[in-house]
């Protein structure tokens, strides 16, 4: 028996998915969370086997990272209308086992948490396309946060002072990162960042460093703050297909 956790802001969307949840052999729907501040509690007292997250504008890396730290052996799952190659990627490393969209039917739905609660990855057609046709730049942790500075609008100087670093050690870096990256200016970098950082759709910004992070990168307390662990760069943009569902075993 799988069982399952919710965590969405929408009340319908809530009871539609606890509907369709309650006639299916195997699952069990444990709880159902509307907001961040439920959620820690709910995880800790219903241990589900996988979670499916709505992704809200309260949904951060940071929120990711705690909670594959406290649960590591819960299998998690974003539920979205819409979301870039590059957040898509982000949220993989941080351990999610699948992007599920919500135009697709109930019970590409169910199949979808069947295969991730047996411990295989879940991703559609057009976003493992995506990732083939992507070149992928593993950041230090340095590297990642001057590009994180940089990609919130930081000059030179703030970065310095944020990093506790000379502004000519910064220079430096960002030299050797237009080389790694293969790009030509600051501006450039800047943009590849900010596309690894924020959501595609034009909503609230899910995924984006919470408000306590953005804090940080202004240079209150950087050490606080959830870096990138690499950057994304879509070589050709990938054509919307049908959303034929794609898995493979886990490695």
């Amino acid at each position: 028996m799988a069982r399952v956790l919710l965590f969405t802001d929408e009340p319908v969307l809530a009871r539609g998915f606890t509907s369709v949840l309650s006639g299916v052999p195997g699952f069990e729907s444990v709880s159902v969370c509307h907001s961040a501040a439920e959620l820690a509690g709910s995880i800790l007292n219903t241990k589900p086997d996988v979670l499916l997250i709505d992704l809200t504008p309260e949904v951060t890396f940071g929120i990711l990272t705690q909670l594959r730290r406290e649960l590591p052996n819960c299998r998690i799952v974003l539920w979205v209308r819409a979301i870039s190659t590059e957040l898509a990627y982000q949220a993989m490393e941080l351990g999610v086992r699948g992007v599920l969209r919500k135009t697709l039917p109930p019970e590409l739905l169910i199949k979808c948490l069947a295969k991730v609660s047996e411990g295989e990855l879940w991703f559609d057609k057009t976003l493992t396309a995506s990732f083939l046709s992507a070149k992928m730049v593993s950041l230090t942790k340095r590297e990642s946060q001057l590009v994180s500075l940089l990609a919130q609008g930081l000059k030179n100087k703030e970065i310095a002072t944020a990093l506790s670093i000379s502004e000519g050690t910064v220079k430096v870096y960002l030299s050797r990162l237009f080389q790694k990256v293969g790009v030509k200016d600051r501006f450039e970098l800047a943009l590849y960042g900010l596309r690894n950082l924020q959501h595609m759709s034009g909503e609230s910004s899910p995924l984006s460093p919470s408000p306590h992070e953005s804090a940080a990168a202004a240079g209150r307390d950087p050490a606080q703050m959830q870096w990138l662990r690499s950057l994304v760069l879509e070589k050709q943009p990938v054509k919307p297909g049908d959303q034929v569902q794609f898995w493979s075993p886990r490695s």
